[in-house]
């Protein structure tokens, strides 16, 4: 999972780039989008909610928890939990024009991907009951919490075999989808960016 910050002072950019360690992957809760291998602008109103916590058992077993209790709501259409091992700044990545140490309030984090179909529908969701009775064990488990609203959405492997995108990259996939170019995505040619050909 990469995370990367960037702010533009004068003429020089300044931020922070690192790459966080998932050994056990994500889990994914519910997944209930048209398009299982979406490439371009986002379908849903999509949320990526960065939650720092103390990332020891009993916070990963809240977060899990909490995902759980949200992804059973009907209007969830997506909700995916990321729980990445603590960023070492001790030992950041190479050296590179980007700084890799990140701030302290996201050494250790959990990251939510939340999805609804509409801006209405997450507006509704955050003002009903079940949700609200999830405010007193956030309050207990996250230190910190922010979230970003997802613009664009693009799926290079799904399960373990790449897509479109990934064979030909994000842009000429969503080229071919949106001219309709099945030549494009004829055995004969997708072969060719593989190892079978």
């Amino acid at each position: 999972m990469c995370l990367r910050s960037a702010s533009k002072r004068s003429s020089c950019r300044t931020g922070w780039d690192a790459a966080f360690f998932l050994p056990e992957g994500s889990r994914t809760y519910v997944d209930n989008q048209a398009d299982g291998t979406p490439n371009g602008p986002d379908k849903l109103h999509r949320l990526h909610v960065y939650m720092n916590g103390a990332l020891d058992d009993a916070f990963r077993a809240w977060a899990c928890g909490f995902a759980e209790t949200l992804a059973a709501h009907p209007a969830v259409r997506k909700l995916r939990l990321h729980l990445p091992q603590p960023f070492d700044n001790v030992n950041p990545q190479p050296p590179s024009p980007v700084d890799h140490r990140v701030p302290d309030d996201m050494v250790k984090l959990a990251v939510m991907e939340i999805g609804f179909e509409t801006a209405l529908v997450a507006r509704q969701f955050f003002e009903t009951d079940d949700f609200r009775r999830t405010m007193e064990g956030q309050s207990r488990h996250v230190r910190a919490v922010t979230a970003f609203l997802v613009t664009g959405v693009y799926t290079y492997v799904r399960d373990g075999v790449p897509t479109q995108a990934g064979l030909r990259g994000s842009r000429t996939a969503e080229i071919i989808d949106r001219i309709g170019a099945t030549n494009h995505v004829d055995t004969a040619v997708t072969r060719l960016f593989t190892r079978d050909a």
